[in-house]
């Protein structure tokens, strides 16, 4: 779903906080527990683990963004959707070089994140590092056959800086998070919807958003999310594991530390 981070999340900003990526209840995020939001963006994730009561630090390079994230979370607590207590903060990070202690969050989500990045599996090291032994990372990335289909269509689509430098197929992630010290257990696909989107967007060219198939599948994207009509959400969920555009990875520290 974001790809080009800073304009992606800003794409389909009306909804952000209603399209997720993670499943909070494969994550096991329960309230008390503290959560990094690495690569936070626009703060769909970070908003859902406030709103659970989870004290949720949001970290980003993109300080634009986390202004937002920050803005956000304080109409949130206004408007009591965040429950008494709840701790929310935002930081400018990076993922190769976190700046927190060894064993600091019970989870981590690293959504659309590691595909950015060249030196990836140092950041895995560093998602390990910071995540306590027994807490439970969340990574997710575009899916392999719809991001090939991308980059078959445009050369824009994998030129443009701050864009993919890689794909993924789900053996080589998992052999990399096991090489960084954590297990995966669970995965799933999600958003079949939006890979027709950035679709249209490679056969057009990913900068011209104004083209008329673009804004009518955008329209659409927009007022799903925004009506989340039941029986198009169990449209989605029946051709995510099909055309899912994001694949999402569950993965464990083990208990005893592992040497990273």
């Amino acid at each position: 779903m974001d790809h080009h981070r800073g304009r992606d999340g800003r794409a389909l900003s009306s909804g952000d906080r209603l399209v997720l990526t993670v499943r909070y209840e494969l994550l096991g995020v329960e309230r008390g527990h503290t959560l990094l939001d690495l690569g936070c963006g626009a703060g769909r994730h970070t908003f859902e683990a406030l709103k659970r009561g989870v004290d949720t630090v949001s970290v980003d390079l993109d300080d634009a963004a986390l202004k937002d994230v920050k803005g956000m979370s304080e109409a949130m607590r206004t408007e009591n959707e965040i429950p008494d207590g709840t701790a929310a903060t935002c930081a400018v990070g990076d993922a190769l070089g976190l700046p927190f202690a060894d064993e600091t969050f019970d989870r981590v989500i690293a959504s659309e994140v590691l595909e950015h990045i060249a030196a990836d599996e140092r950041a895995m090291k560093e998602i390990a590092r910071v995540l306590k032994p027994g807490g439970k990372a969340a990574i997710t990335v575009p899916r392999w056959w719809t991001e090939a289909v991308n980059w078959g269509l445009s050369r824009e689509y994998r030129s443009t800086p701050g864009g993919h430098v890689r794909i993924y197929r789900r053996s080589q992630l998992h052999e990399r998070l096991r090489r960084a010290g954590l297990r995966p257990f669970a995965a799933h696909h999600a958003h079949a919807f939006h890979s027709p989107y950035w679709w249209l967007r490679s056969i057009v060219g990913i900068s011209r958003e104004d083209a008329k198939p673009v804004r009518a599948y955008h329209r659409f994207l927009v007022w799903d999310i925004t009506n989340g009509r039941p029986e198009w959400k169990a449209i989605e969920r029946a051709f995510n594991p099909i055309m899912g555009k994001s694949v999402a990875i569950y993965a464990t520290k083990d208990p005893v530390a592992s040497d990273v």
